[in-house]
């Protein structure tokens, strides 16, 4: 990894002056809007006249509002840590941030728009931060990281497919599935790079002994695994050898969840958090690989695990920490930090058990839909000023 670059002073708004700062600040607030839209909408109380229907809406919004939204933060930021090479600030930030939120609106106004229009609108946010990403990446010579490209790249088309999909079809089928595949393939890609490094910092700082394992062939092979039966679930969904790949990526995943000596790190909440939210990715692979075999288990159940889950507890418990040590603060999670952690979970159990326990979903539901969005709001609030203010003045 590279060192940050020297860059020249930057003296506009602070906002601006790094990618994780409006992205994150943004994506948390459009993922309190969106769920509390959507809830009354899955009841059938108000209805959105857009090109998708409500599933859909809740399921693009999730995916390529809220996600793309904190992946372009998260990578905007790191990138020029992995380059050496000056960030996106400024002008250009904002842009690519007006792009995003044009994507909302146009979602919003589809079915006025037209679909082709809200189509190219939604999609452009996605293909200018390609395009940023590959620019800095091939300009930094850091071939490495291209595979985090390529999966942002089929993210864009998973995108595309959907709009395309709800359009001719009136519901989309791959674009959702590849959608969620790539989300869970990133929090597999960054999290292995920032877990076991966070944890071996704390550790050799703390508590001597047993370190998370080196990345090696074992992580090779899992990472080989998941992707496989991403891809399999993606085109191939609820056939018995797309269920044995699945339940076989899960079982790997554990096990290289277990090589990063998570259970030495409750001592930092900032930690383990990080160990807790990746152990919903392989949870999320086996109920979905086993709602192949059986109906007790519904696939939903997996699929909410994948993004309430390993999704919104891993890139929750990344925010957290990126807006402190990036804002000049102490990496330590204070009451209002817990607080946010302790509703994510809330929220993804939740939603996980509304799957599994049909008869306590209206009840589980709702809990779920106001812990996910206490932990989001809470974010906004709790970190709000420190993403708006200079670098130590919050």
């Amino acid at each position: 990894m590279s060192p940050a670059p020297r860059r020249p002073a930057y003296d506009g708004p602070a906002i601006l002056s790094h990618g994780f700062r409006p992205f994150f600040l943004a994506g948390s607030v459009w993922a309190v809007i969106a769920v509390l839209v959507w809830m009354p909408q899955y009841f059938g109380k108000i209805s959105l006249t857009t090109a998708f229907t409500p599933l859909d809406w809740h399921i693009h919004e999730a995916l390529f509002g809220y996600v793309a939204a904190v992946a372009a933060g998260f990578l905007l930021t790191a990138i020029p840590n992995w380059t050496g090479r000056l960030p996106l600030q400024g002008v250009p930030l904002l842009v690519l941030l007006l792009v995003w939120l044009a994507g909302r609106f146009a979602i919003a106004a589809s079915a006025w728009l037209g679909w082709a229009a809200a189509a190219l609108i939604d999609c452009a946010f996605l293909t200018f931060l390609c395009l940023a990403i590959a620019r800095e990446l091939i300009a930094g010579k850091n071939w490495k990281n291209l595979k985090v490209l390529a999966v942002l790249v089929l993210l864009l088309a998973a995108n595309a497919a959907f709009h395309i999909e709800a359009h001719v079809n009136g519901s989309a089928f791959y674009g959702k599935r590849l959608g969620v595949a790539m989300a869970v393939a990133l929090v597999i890609l960054i999290g292995g790079r920032v877990i076991p490094s966070f944890t071996r910092n704390f550790l050799a700082r703390r508590a001597p002994g047993r370190l998370p394992a080196n990345f090696g062939a074992f992580d090779k092979l899992s990472v080989a695994a998941a992707v496989l039966a991403l891809l399999a679930w993606t085109f191939a969904p609820g056939v018995a050898v797309t269920g044995g790949l699945l339940i076989v990526a899960g079982l790997l995943h554990f096990a290289r969840l277990a090589r990063w000596a998570g259970d030495r790190a409750f001592a930092d909440a900032l930690v383990l958090v990080l160990h807790l939210g990746y152990a919903f990715a392989p949870l999320g692979f086996l109920l979905v690989g086993l709602s192949a075999f059986t109906l007790r288990i519904p696939e939903s159940a997996g699929v909410h695990a994948w993004t309430a889950g390993a999704i919104g507890v891993m890139t929750l418990a990344i925010m957290t920490r990126a807006s402190l040590g990036h804002t000049g603060q102490s990496l330590h999670a204070g009451p209002a930090t817990l607080a946010i952690y302790g509703a994510s979970l809330l929220a993804v159990l939740a939603r996980i058990g509304a799957a599994l326990l049909p008869e306590w979903s209206f009840i589980l539901l709702h809990i779920a839909a106001f812990a996910w969005a206490g932990a989001f709001l809470g974010f906004a609030l709790a970190y709000g000023k420190a993403l708006l203010s200079p670098r130590g003045s919050s």
